[in-house]
This record gives structure tokens, sequence and C-alpha cells, in this order.
């Protein structure tokens, strides 16, 4: 059996009677670096996780990631197994946010649907083309700032879509990118 100290069981038993097995808040008292020791140990023992905070529905931050977003903490599968609570439940719960962090419904595809009409489909199309896209095309297409137009290929197409996108330095049209036809 796994040796908890009392804040990491307060921290899990709390977050198990939570609705999505919220770890936020901590305990009253259990902030500044002493709060940071804790989340840090218990995410590397795989007991709770840090993922994207729901605003909307009043989710305390853990902190804030810079974009306008933020994370909290969720406790996992492993964590509620560590305080005694049956690996199926804490299975079923852990699916449930999943599902609900990634807007799609259980037992639905995947891939989040894509808008038409968005800047973001225009890129995609863009990059679908047997030549690709230039940074400087995507900029002068969409008239974002270069930083941005990197940050929804990598964050938004790579990561949250699963887009296979590639990228190459040509000359003179420095880096390109491209994605397999549809």
């Amino acid at each position: 059996m796994l040796k908890l100290t009392d804040t990491q069981n307060l921290i899990l038993s709390r977050a198990a009677t939570r609705p999505g097995n919220l770890a936020m808040p901590l305990p009253e008292g259990l902030h500044g670096a002493a709060a940071k020791k804790v989340v840090t140990m218990m995410t590397d023992r795989g007991w709770i996780e840090e993922v994207d905070a729901d605003l909307r529905k009043g989710e305390l931050l853990w902190r804030e990631t810079g974009d306008g977003h933020g994370t909290t903490l969720v406790a996992t599968a492993s964590g509620l197994e560590a305080i005694g609570i049956e690996p199926l439940v804490a299975q079923v719960t852990a699916a449930v946010r999943k599902a609900r962090t990634q807007k799609v419904a259980p037992g639905s595809s995947d891939t989040p649907a894509q808008r038409a009409g968005t800047k973001q489909a225009q890129v995609i199309e863009m990059l679908q083309r047997p030549d690709g896209a230039s940074l400087k095309e995507i900029v002068a297409a969409t008239a974002w700032l270069p930083h941005t137009a990197r940050a929804v290929i990598s964050s938004a197409l790579k990561k949250r879509l699963g887009l296979p996108v590639t990228s190459q330095k040509e000359q003179g049209r420095g880096t390109v990118y491209r994605l397999p036809p549809a």
C-alpha cells in the first residue's frame, strides 16, 4: 500500500467527491512553494494531472498558460486508487473528464469538427496544396502575425486536430508547411 502524506490524502479525498475529480481548490493554508512542491510530487507519481480549465463552469485555476487560458488539477485513476477508490469508478470518471475537455461526446469521433469559412479552414486548404504554404503566404492570407500563424499550426492543427503537418525550409520561400491532400 502506498504511503500518502496527510496533505496528499486530503487533496485526493476531496477530489474524489467533486464533479470531474477536480483537485482544486487545494486545502486552506497550502499555497506558494509548498503547494507547488506537493503538486509536483503528486503529478510525478501520476496521482493528479494538469488539464485545461473550463472557465465557463467556474473551475479554479492552478496556473495561467499565458494565452488567455489556464489549467486546473484533476485526480487521476491511479490517484483515486491510492486512496482506495475502485479502479472502475476511477476510470469512468477519468473518461468522462477526457470526453468533456475534448468537447466530444463519448463514443463519437475523436476529431473535433472543423467549421468552414474560418481562417483556420483557409490555412488547412493552403497547406493541402501540392506546393504547401510558406509562413509569409499564411500571414498574408490571414492577416495574422507570424508567431500567431506558427502557434495555430503547432497547437490547433497538430495537437488539437491531430493533423500531420510537415515543415521544410525551401530556398526563396523560407519555411513551407504541408498537409497530405484530403
